[in-house]
């Protein structure tokens, strides 16, 4: 059973269809990587799986459990949709991370909202984990850090550790790099690289083209609101069928020269 399918999701912002009609399932372990231009839907489609934004139709089901359905107006609820939320995890682009706790607190903060949510009591192992977190993003010295005393990079690995804290299903990337100088953007995708190694499920949203052909298990090519191909590194990037897949890597090889 794949650990996610998404069938027939529409969203549309006023007369604007950003997407129509995406359906794509991954398995557990994969890396999932989602190219294509600007404005081609992306961001919106990540938004809509971590119910940052509520698809106008569709289904998203998760470990067979169907969290979405616009035919559930329980599927709309603030609770329901709180609770969904705690499968994905989101890295987003401008890391948004808060100014006034250091590392280690902003990745604690949502494990410790949740746990005196459900009333748990503190037995230190949410200290631990967010700890062992920072070691493993190398920033096992900068965990008592405010982010004005960070680089671009290591808030952004600041930013990894607080998505897997809550042990989410799906980790999702939305242009990690791309708010980064280019001598950061390695750092930042050698830890991704490391999480991929590890069989972590990932839906990387990315305009490094080189990555994404190397560390993903499948690519998805979107443009104007729908999934134009999919299929692996090898389909997607050495041998793609559709003439849009052609131009935009065609165009984007050009651009990279």
């Amino acid at each position: 059973m794949p650990i996610l399918e998404v069938n027939n999701i529409r969203k549309s912002f006023g007369s604007t269809e950003v997407l129509k009609d995406i359906s794509f399932s991954m398995e557990e372990g994969q890396a999932v990587s989602i190219i294509g231009s600007s404005g081609s839907g992306k961001t919106t489609l990540l938004r809509c799986l971590n119910f940052l934004e509520t698809p106008d139709a569709g289904t998203i089901t998760v470990r067979g459990e169907k969290l979405f359905d616009t035919a559930d107006a329980a599927g709309r609820s603030d609770a329901r949709i709180a609770e969904n939320r705690l499968h994905f995890g989101l890295v987003f682009q401008q890391f948004n991370l808060f100014p006034q706790y250091t590392a280690l607190q902003n990745v604690m903060l949502a494990p410790q909202l949740a746990a005196q949510k459900a009333k748990i009591p503190d037995d230190g192992s949410i200290l631990a984990k967010a700890r062992r977190l920072l070691d493993e993003m190398g920033l096992s010295d900068r965990m008592n850090n405010y982010p004005h005393q960070l680089s671009g990079g290591q808030q952004q690995r600041v930013a990894i550790a607080r998505a897997l804290a809550l042990s989410p299903d799906i980790l999702c990337f939305d242009e990690p790099t791309s708010a980064l100088d280019p001598e950061l953007t390695g750092e930042v995708l050698k830890v991704i690289r490391a999480l991929a190694d590890n069989n972590t499920t990932m839906i990387i949203v990315t305009h490094e083209m080189s990555f994404a052909r190397d560390v993903s298990d499948k690519v998805i090519f979107m443009d104007q609101g729908v999934i134009a191909e999919q299929g692996t590194p090898a389909e997607i990037f050495g041998d793609p069928k559709e003439e849009r897949t052609k131009r935009f890597l065609a165009s984007y090889t050009r651009g990279a020269m």
